[in-house]
């Protein structure tokens, strides 16, 4: 393949990561989208992955093929490898025999027996710093050249925005559904409070404290404990209205 065709093979994936609605897509799938669109943006890649770096440890969320996955597990056991490397740095990786490569003197051999011998790794860099990598493998050595590194560079600067943007939609509708089982629970509590008030004449703070003292009795959660009670108040007014 020419260089041409390389080029245009790039167009096409920019063009198709600018049409991923990542509105209606999960976080998963988008990044899968991406690490697809990856190998075909780099010349010479086999398989490519994308990984977020979270405050405790990298995370590898998608991976376009299995031996993907299976090379990122070793580097992430390992704490050594390219992603780890590109991510920490913010620097682009790239290494066509590493079976030999004295920067990953345990990483390299092992993925080298798995047949994987080339890496191009990319740093996911937006205004706010570095939210992890793209990696992109191939089986050949010396599959990676300074072309490829370019044109992985030129694709990485949108797919990172793609990557931000489809994380701020994530945490969005995980912050929504925890505020609506907020909402559903404290509606729970305020019921069960209510029964409790019925039948003793409690104020609703006694009410409240009431279920607290049987959620440490019981091991279970205020939320869980109210149901339960309301349940059985509403099995009960069923009972007698059958009377």
């Amino acid at each position: 393949m020419n260089a041409g065709e390389h080029e245009d093979d790039l167009r096409s994936s920019l063009v198709d990561l600018s049409k991923l609605p990542v509105t209606d897509l999960s976080l998963s799938d988008t990044l899968s989208h991406v690490a697809q669109l990856a190998v075909r943006a780099v010349p010479g890649a086999d398989g490519a992955g994308l990984t977020l770096l979270h405050p405790d440890r990298p995370d590898t969320i998608v991976a376009s093929a299995e031996f993907v996955r299976a090379v990122d597990d070793i580097q992430y056991g390992l704490g050594q490898g390219p992603s780890i490397t590109a991510a920490a740095e913010g620097i682009t990786v790239r290494s066509g025999s590493l079976e030999s490569d004295p920067q990953w003197p345990e990483f390299g051999p092992k993925v080298g027996r798995m047949g994987v011998h080339s890496v191009l790794s990319l740093p996911l860099i937006t205004a706010g710093g570095v939210l992890g990598a793209m990696n992109v493998y191939a089986r050949r050595p010396d599959a990676f050249d300074a072309r490829a590194a370019e044109l992985g560079e030129l694709f990485a600067v949108p797919a990172a925005v793609s990557v931000q943007n489809a994380r701020a939609l994530s945490s969005a509708a995980r912050l929504t559904e925890q505020l609506e089982m907020a909402l559903s629970n404290r509606s729970m509590i305020d019921q069960a409070i209510g029964v409790l008030i019925s039948r003793s004449g409690c104020t609703g703070a006694q009410g409240y404290d009431k279920l607290r003292s049987m959620s440490q009795s019981e091991h279970k959660k205020v939320a869980v404990v109210a149901e339960a009670m309301v349940g059985e108040a509403m099995k009960t007014a069923r009972s007698r209205s059958r009377t």
